[in-house]
C-alpha cells in the first residue's frame, strides 16, 4: 500500500491523456490594464519588431528569467544574510536584469502571434517562469534593502509576495480569467528597479534613513506600502474566490472542484516555513535567510506551476507532492535534534526542491510538445507527426 501511494504522489506529475485533451482546447483570458502598462506597450511594440521571426517566443521567456536569476545570484554570492554592502555595479546589474526580465516576459507573447507560434505551453511556459522569478526578485528586493537587519519582515515580505502570485492563479483557477489591477505586475517590477538603482547610486544604507517626522526607515516604508497595495489585492481575489465568482457549478473552480482546494498547499508552505524558521536549533533562517527563503520557494513555484495547469486542464490538484519532501527534510531533522547540521540539510533540501521543479516542468512541457506536435524551443522545424500512447489512447476513448 505505502508503495502504491508513493508510486500514485510521482505520477501526479504526468499529465494524463484527458487533461492534456483539456489543455490542448484552452483560451487564454485576461482582463484589466495596470497603469503603467499603455506607456510600457509603446516600447514592447517597438522592441519585438527587433527580434528575428526565427527565435521561438518560448526562448525569449526563458532567456529573461536566465537574466533575472543571474542578477540575483550576483548579490545572494556577496550578500548571503542580506545585511551587508554590495559592489555598486550588482546592484545596477539587478536593475538592468529585471528590466531585461521584464521586457522579455511582456514580448514573449507579442512575438508568439506576429510568428503565428502561440499555444497554451506558451502560457504556461510564460506563467511557470513568471512562478520562478517571484522567488528572486523578492530576495534580491530583501538584499538591496539589506531587511536582513530585520530577519521578520525579510520572511514576510518573500512569503507575502509568494502568496499574492499563488492568490492571483487561485482567483484564475476559480475565475477563469486573470484579472490585472491599477497596481499590478509591471509597476512592482519598475518599483524594485529604482531601488535596485538607488542602492546602486546611493548605497543600501540609503534605505536606513529615517523618515522626518515619523522616524521610520525607508526600506520599512516601502515594506508598509507593498503590504497595503497587497492587502487591496488579496481583497479583490477574496471577493472573486468566495464571493461566487467561480466559473464551474455553483460557483466552483474551472473544474467543478471546491474553491478552498488550493488553499491547502499554499498554507502548508508557508506554515513549514514558520515551524522550521522558529524551531531551528541553530537559528538556520538568521544565519542563512536568503537559502532558506529560496528553498520554500522553489516549493513554492512547483505548487503554483500545478495550479496553472490545474487551471488550463480544467482538473483537480492533489493533496501530496513530491515537492513537500524537502522541507520535510528540514522538518524531520529538527524532530530528530538535528543529528546532521541543518545548514547541509538546507542545501540538500534546495537541490532537491530545485530538480524536482525541474524535473516537473520537463515533464509536462515534453508530453505537452508530443501532444501538440511542436517544439519548445524551436518555431522554424516541423516535428514529424508520431501517434503517441496518449494520442491513441484519447482516439481510442473517443471510438
Amino acid at each position: 500500500m505505502a508503495s502504491d501511494m508513493v508510486t500514485n504522489v510521482i505520477m501526479s506529475d504526468v499529465l494524463t491523456p484527458s487533461q492534456l485533451k483539456r489543455l490542448k482546447e484552452h483560451k487564454y483570458s485576461a482582463e484589466g490594464q495596470s497603469l503603467c502598462e499603455p506607456t510600457m506597450q509603446v516600447f514592447w511594440r517597438w522592441l519585438v519588431e527587433q527580434i528575428p521571426r526565427t527565435i521561438a517566443p518560448n526562448a525569449i521567456t526563458l532567456a529573461g528569467l536566465a537574466f533575472n536569476i543571474l542578477g540575483s545570484l550576483i548579490l545572494m554570492y556577496y550578500d548571503p544574510t542580506a545585511n551587508q554592502d554590495c559592489p555598486s555595479w550588482t546592484y545596477v546589474f539587478a536593475a538592468i536584469s529585471l528590466f531585461a526580465y521584464q521586457s522579455l516576459d511582456a514580448i514573449d507573447g507579442k512575438q508568439a502571434r506576429r510568428t503565428n507560434s502561440s499555444t497554451p505551453l506558451g502560457e504556461l511556459f510564460d506563467h511557470g517562469c513568471d512562478a520562478v522569478s517571484i522567488n528572486f526578485v523578492a530576495i534580491s528586493c530583501g538584499i538591496a534593502l539589506q531587511l536582513g537587519e530585520y530577519p521578520n519582515v525579510y520572511f514576510a515580505l518573500f512569503m507575502i509576495s509568494m502568496f499574492m502570485f499563488y492568490s492571483a492563479h487561485w482567483q484564475t483557477y476559480v475565475s477563469g480569467t486573470l484579472k490585472f489591477g491599477r497596481l499590478d505586475v509591471t509597476e512592482g517590477q519598475i518599483t524594485f528597479c529604482f531601488i535596485f538603482m538607488c542602492s546602486g547610486v546611493f548605497g543600501p544604507g540609503f534605505w536606513g534613513l529615517k523618515l522626518p517626522i515619523f522616524g521610520i526607515e525607508f526600506k520599512i516604508v516601502f515594506f508598509i506600502f507593498g503590504l497595503v497595495t497587497s492587502g487591496l489585492a488579496l481583497y479583490n481575489y477574496i471577493i472573486i474566490i468566495f464571493g461566487g465568482g467561480g466559473k464551474g457549478k455553483n460557483g466552483s473552480t474551472v473544474a467543478d472542484t471546491s474553491v478552498l482546494s488550493p488553499l491547502f498547499h499554499i498554507s502548508a508552505i508557508i506554515a513549514m516555513a514558520m515551524v522550521i524558521k522558529f524551531k531551528s536549533p541553530s537559528r538556520l533562517y538568521e544565519r542563512s535567510p536568503s537559502l532558506y527563503l529560496l528553498m520554500f520557494g522553489m516549493v513554492g513555484s512547483k505548487v503554483t506551476n500545478k495550479l496553472v495547469v490545474a487551471h488550463m486542464s480544467k482538473s483537480g490538484m492533489k493533496f501530496l507532492d513530491t515537492s513537500f519532501i524537502g522541507p520535510g527534510l528540514l522538518f524531520i531533522n529538527q524532530y530528530l535534534d538535528a543529528p546532521i547540521p541543518e545548514y547541509v540539510v538546507l542545501w540538500i533540501a534546495l537541490v532537491y526542491s530545485t530538480l524536482d521543479l525541474a524535473r516537473y516542468a520537463t515533464v509536462v512541457c515534453s508530453q505537452i510538445c508530443q501532444h501538440l506536435n511542436i517544439y519548445c524551443f524551436d518555431i522554424v522545424t516541423k516535428r514529424p507527426i508520431v501517434e503517441s500512447s496518449v494520442s491513441s489512447k484519447l482516439r481510442h476513448d473517443s471510438s
